[in-house]
């Protein structure tokens, strides 16, 4: 390759860099982020032969995004270089700390330069496998903000209404968004404590229920002061009304993500394993991808997820570990993979045990079984086979 191209990012604005193989400056430029833009910067890099058949590579500091997308177009490929990476290659150019945005975007090109084989280009990943990580990142952000705001509501409650707490451990949007203080609470008839239990989706029991709340409502608490309390109920309420709306939200993209899912060519594999379901199976995927040369083998996969160990060693001192620097979101899945794994799998059960035998602690054994499976996914996904739990984990040997 002749030609390399660094793209310094910004949100308003993106600085532009191309070099020839002997790192000497070509071009420069600065474009906006829209259509013209864009149009600007494909022309920039046609002026400087780049083709179809031979396309420029192109390094930036981001994986997202319509800029990249549009550089995406094609067989061009384009290394998203992690930016404290891009930081540290600054510090070859000059001890004197000095930055700027063209100055980044010519870092960037000299990156891939020098040591493209040290980094990987984005994986060409289909259309669809895109579509379905963009639904599955957005189902787990959804999941972790619900549970944010059920923890402030549930903080808010201990502060100024305990009894709340205790009073609503099952479905209690509609009694809580009716009486959100204690005062109100306590002025609540039995009658209408039953009407908001039925309304509430109860089924059973709502009578002797109703009761509990109605004596317990009217036992003698600790309170706020009264302009206190109706301000703290304000807030109670309006954390309620996001947390209604996390709670559908929620709903809504799980579908959004099965459906998805499952039209997937990889989704029959998948969900052949244990443990996986449409969700989890939806987050691996997201994650992995579906261009089957992005990881060579199954040892760069597990790395990638931190499944794998990572070894220190330097004179004397050996250290072996867990990663610290993965995809967060693929370990996250992996975790809820092995455990779900262990009331699904005899196999998976049995080597989970060995490992706690062995000294490992619950976390430490499941990443060792999560590593276990990960392995077995890749060879299924690179021989388009399904899971066979007699190979997954055959029977141990027995002496003669």
């Amino acid at each position: 390759m002749d030609m390399f191209c660094g793209i310094d990012w910004a949100e308003g604005h993106h600085d532009v860099a191309i070099i020839d193989n002997a790192g000497k400056q070509l071009a420069k430029c600065r474009i906006d982020d829209d259509l013209d833009g864009y149009q600007v910067l494909l022309d920039l890099l046609a002026e400087h032969g780049d083709s179809a058949e031979a396309p420029i590579p192109v390094a930036i500091e981001t994986s997202r995004g319509l800029l990249v997308a549009t550089l995406r177009t094609g067989s061009r490929q384009v290394f998203a270089v992690n930016p404290m990476a891009a930081s540290r290659y600054r510090d070859r150019h000059g001890v004197s700390r000095k930055k700027s945005d063209p100055g980044d975007a010519l870092v960037l090109a000299n990156i891939i330069r020098t040591d493209m084989h040290m980094h990987r280009p984005l994986p060409a990943d289909s259309d669809l496998a895109q579509a379905i990580g963009v639904l599955a990142r957005a189902h787990q952000d959804a999941i972790w903000n619900r549970q944010q705001l059920a923890n402030q509501l549930r903080s808010l409650l201990r502060e100024y209404y305990p009894a709340a707490i205790e009073a609503w451990r099952d479905k209690a949007g509609k009694v809580l968004g009716a009486a959100p203080t204690p005062t109100q609470a306590a002025e609540l008839p039995a009658w209408k404590l039953r009407l908001m239990l039925t309304n509430a989706g109860r089924k059973r029991g709502i009578t002797e229920d109703a009761e509990r709340l109605h004596m317990l409502f009217r036992q003698p608490a600790a309170r706020q002061p009264a302009a206190v309390e109706e301000a703290m109920g304000i807030q109670a309420k309006a954390l309620l009304t996001q947390l209604n709306a996390a709670c559908k939200a929620v709903d809504e993209l799980a579908k959004a993500v099965e459906r998805t899912f499952r039209t997937h060519p990889d989704a029959p594999i998948m969900l052949s394993f244990p443990g996986v379901g449409p969700g989890v199976g939806a987050r691996l995927l997201a994650e992995i991808g579906d261009d089957r040369t992005r990881f060579a083998t199954a040892g760069g996969l597990k790395a990638y997820a931190g499944a794998a160990p990572i070894t220190r060693a330097s004179g004397k001192r050996k250290y072996v570990g867990r990663r610290f620097v993965k995809n967060n979101r693929l370990n996250h899945a992996g975790y809820l993979w092995a455990f779900a794994t262990l009331s699904h799998s005899p196999g998976a059960s049995a080597h989970y045990r060995r490992r706690r035998e062995a000294g490992d602690w619950h976390a430490q054994a499941l990443r060792h079984l999560f590593n276990r499976m990960l392995g077995q996914l890749h060879h299924c996904l690179q021989s388009r086979v399904h899971f066979d739990a007699a190979i997954a984990f055959p029977p141990p040997a027995t002496a003669d």
